[in-house]
């Protein structure tokens, strides 16, 4: 059994920018597929003035941009990711992922600028003139707002997802090469963009912690943790009954230093402690602003820790 020194993994192939990478990815799905879904579950007069939708309106496309920004700057040649962008390879899964980014960050903006249509509206009146005919494309859409969030939530779901199969695709690597990993990304994206829209409006949009919007993400919070949870157990229990380097794969990962992230980092700040602090909390406390944001935050650096440990404890062990 092979214990390493942190990141300083013999096996390496992928390194901590990718890690961070893939956390903003999963708060950009997560956060887009919330906000669509609260508005679709709520007949809100004016959606603009939701602080979910508002917050997501800068979270998701903003997480993705920086995201991909790090990715860019980190490749050897920068420019090469250019070539990627319009030179679709449908064998390749960096290829298929910066499709699935164009597709889904279009559709992100054509649903926002159906949402804040008036705020569009009057910026151009007021700015640019020439341009209000924008406008009159955005109540087109607006016609078919109801297939383009339909396409979102699938487009949401399917960014979680392959935040997994881009691990995935280092098939040399036992731990990564399995096929409950783009389940639990997801479910661990899906976390992260509840509890990060649940710092924004609690913090940026000073939110009830009574109001709907609370109620909401707390309603998508426990079961989403729990589905993780689950998804963590069957992905570690298939992988040290897979046998051979499987075995070892798991053993690797979950001792050492990166077991310790897992087990700290992972399992007692991001899962253990929001959920035994929430059954524990008194009623009071359960609504108080710093209660939450602390729990908040700490689901945030579990689902970051998350990452982290996937990518480097996974690169442990070769097939």
């Amino acid at each position: 059994m092979n214990n390493y020194v942190a990141f300083q993994t013999p096996n390496l192939v992928w390194d901590s920018t990718i890690a961070i990478y893939l956390f903003l990815l999963g708060i950009s799905a997560g956060s887009t597929l919330l906000a669509v879904l609260y508005k679709r579950s709520h007949k809100l007069t004016n959606p603009s003035e939701s602080w979910i939708i508002r917050s997501a309106a800068i979270m998701a496309p903003g997480a993705t941009i920086i995201g991909l920004t790090l990715l860019i700057f980190h490749l050897a040649r920068p420019w090469t990711f250019w070539y990627l962008m319009f030179n679709y390879q449908f064998d390749s899964v960096m290829s298929m992922g910066v499709m699935l980014f164009q597709v889904f960050m279009a559709v992100l903006f054509i649903w926002l600028a159906i949402i804040f249509k008036n705020l569009i509206a009057n910026l151009l009146e007021r700015f640019i003139p020439s341009l209000r005919f924008v406008v009159n494309l955005i109540g087109i859409a607006e016609k078919f707002v109801n297939l383009i969030e339909l396409f979102l939530l699938f487009l949401s779901v399917a960014l979680g997802a392959y935040t997994g199969f881009l691990l995935s695709a280092l098939i040399s690597y036992p731990m990564l090469n399995n096929p409950v990993l783009p389940i639990l990304f997801l479910a661990s994206g899906t976390s992260s963009g509840i509890v990060a829209l649940l710092i924004a409006i609690l913090v940026v949009g000073k939110v009830s912690t009574h109001s709907d919007e609370v109620h909401f993400l707390h309603k998508f919070e426990t079961p989403t943790v729990l589905i993780e949870i689950l998804l963590l157990f069957a992905f570690f229990v298939g992988l040290y009954f897979g046998g051979g380097q499987k075995t070892l794969a798991a053993v690797n990962a979950l001792t050492g230093f990166w077991g310790s992230v897992f087990w700290i980092g992972v399992v007692l700040v991001g899962i253990l402690f929001p959920l035994i602090a929430n059954q524990l909390a008194s009623h009071s406390l359960k609504h108080h602003k710093g209660f939450m944001l602390l729990l908040a935050t700490a689901g945030l650096v579990g689902v970051l820790c998350l990452r982290y440990f996937i990518l480097y404890a996974g690169q442990l062990t070769i097939a």
